[in-house]
């Protein structure tokens, strides 16, 4: 999910679990980061729902470092 807004998807509006990836990335005006789901009120109605700071950072870093390894193997090869 990539809102572009802080909080605009709720629980309302998502069935039962139902699994959420939420990559937005916003900042309030008090300097909390928060992602475009309102996880409160998702949460209870998701099988599984990622946080924001602090969910898919580590996955897309991991899957960066694993990336590169591959494209570093690959150069070696040839």
């Amino acid at each position: 999910m990539a809102a572009g807004r802080a909080g605009v998807v709720t629980g309302d509006m998502v069935r039962e679990g139902v699994v959420v990836i939420d990559v937005g990335m916003n900042r309030l005006p008090t300097g909390k980061v928060t992602g475009d789901v309102d996880f409160a009120s998702v949460a209870p109605r998701a099988r599984a729902i990622t946080p924001v700071p602090g969910g898919v950072g580590p996955m897309t870093i991991a899957m960066l470092m694993r990336n590169t390894h591959r494209a570093a193997l690959r150069q070696l090869s040839t």
